[in-house]
């Protein structure tokens, strides 16, 4: 289950899903795009989507600002898979 939030720029994290508007599709699934990085520049909070080194957004953010996401749940740590018995042969 996703959660869609309002949270504070400095509070974003990797993984996120940020609003990029309709751009030229007008069908609103493609306007969430993943934050690959986050970043604190000049008291600014700059989010980058997409490759760092291709082609990606930027957004730029003041610290305090709301901004919607949609946040996955982490993930929960793998349980070790409990030691299974031998079956025994009934006479």
């Amino acid at each position: 289950m996703t959660n869609r939030i309002y949270v504070a720029a400095s509070e974003v994290r990797v993984n996120d899903h940020i609003y990029n508007g309709t751009g030229s599709n007008a069908h609103p699934t493609f306007a969430w795009e993943t934050v690959t990085e986050v970043r604190q520049e000049d008291g600014l909070i700059l989010l980058i989507t997409g490759n760092t080194k291709g082609p990606h957004g930027e957004f730029w953010l003041e610290a305090e600002e709301q901004i919607e996401v949609i946040r996955y749940p982490e993930a929960a740590a793998p349980v070790a898979a409990a030691a299974k018995a031998k079956p025994k042969h009934g006479h």
